[in-house]
């Protein structure tokens, strides 16, 4: 779909805020020259958001590894002070993957602060979580639903928005998710970037893929991979969960404070960081 830049930027918002966790962040979609040296669904979407949009700027809080309350502790305050009139919020996904993780407890958490964020004046939006059914996390996949359940619920009562990734059949496609098989690849990232654009009713440029299908693996080298798989990503995401250690510790957000984001020729996407764009936040 061709859409011009003067039609793509026909949409309300002037500044944009992202929280969430690792999905926000980006992880599975590297891209050197953005801040943090990843991209994601969320700078994409601000990418097709800032075009045409002279004073649009975004900020992107996401820290992989964070839990539900985490994200409330750490990223609910700044957030409001950015003063943002678009929030997306992606958050419940670490805490279900967990055991014990209960989606209507972590729904009860969440409510009051969907109501602030709506009550603060900004368009919020709310992912559901994927279908997990053919994936690793299959044995989630009752919760997921639960929990999806209860955003909807969340949703309608504040006037927000929801992303729907429950209902994103190509997110069944393999090249959707990166080598762990618990991240989105950059052409899941990307897919997901044009489902939530078209949930915000805005028109974009983002061109629909069709991924080529996988070439057929015999037994021995389907097995092959699920050993390395589980030896690399799997084990040490388990060990990690027992110490009770998180990816993120250590980790600050990648765009801390709202600034453009550019995507003229010559220019690095995402490349916009600090205020006004000037500066770029350390990282640890």
């Amino acid at each position: 779909m061709e859409v011009s830049q003067e039609v793509a930027g026909r949409h309300p918002w002037s500044r944009y805020v992202a929280m969430g966790d690792s999905f926000t962040e980006g992880i599975g979609d590297p891209e050197p020259s953005s801040p943090g040296g990843y991209r994601g669904w969320a700078d994409r979407v601000a990418e097709e958001l800032g075009r045409g949009h002279e004073d649009f700027a975004y900020a992107n809080l996401a820290v992989r590894g964070r839990l539900l309350q985490q994200i409330i502790d750490q990223q609910l305050a700044p957030c409001l002070a950015l003063k943002p009139d678009l929030v997306t919020l992606s958050a419940g996904g670490n805490d279900l993957i967990r055991p014990g993780g209960d989606p209507d407890a972590l729904a009860e958490r969440l409510d009051p602060v969907v109501q602030v964020l709506a009550m603060s004046g900004a368009t919020v939006v709310l992912f559901n979580g994927p279908d997990t059914g053919s994936s690793v996390l299959g044995r989630i996949r009752s919760k997921v639903a639960i929990y999806n359940e209860n955003l909807r619920t969340i949703a309608a009562r504040h006037d927000a928005i929801i992303a729907d990734m429950w209902s994103l059949r190509q997110l069944k496609d393999p090249q959707m998710w990166n080598e762990d098989r618990l991240h989105f690849s950059p052409l899941g990232h990307h897919t997901i970037a044009a489902m939530v654009l078209e949930a915000l009713n805005v028109q974009h440029s983002l061109e629909p893929l069709a991924p080529k299908p996988l070439p057929p693996r015999s037994w021995r080298e389907a097995r092959s991979e699920d050993l390395v798989w589980a030896r690399e990503y799997f084990v040490p995401w388990v060990v990690r969960r027992l110490r009770r250690r998180s990816s993120g510790d250590g980790i600050t957000p990648k765009r801390p404070t709202p600034g453009p984001v550019f995507g003229g020729p010559g220019v690095p996407l995402g490349s916009g960081v600090g205020p006004l764009g000037l500066g770029d936040p350390v990282r640890q």
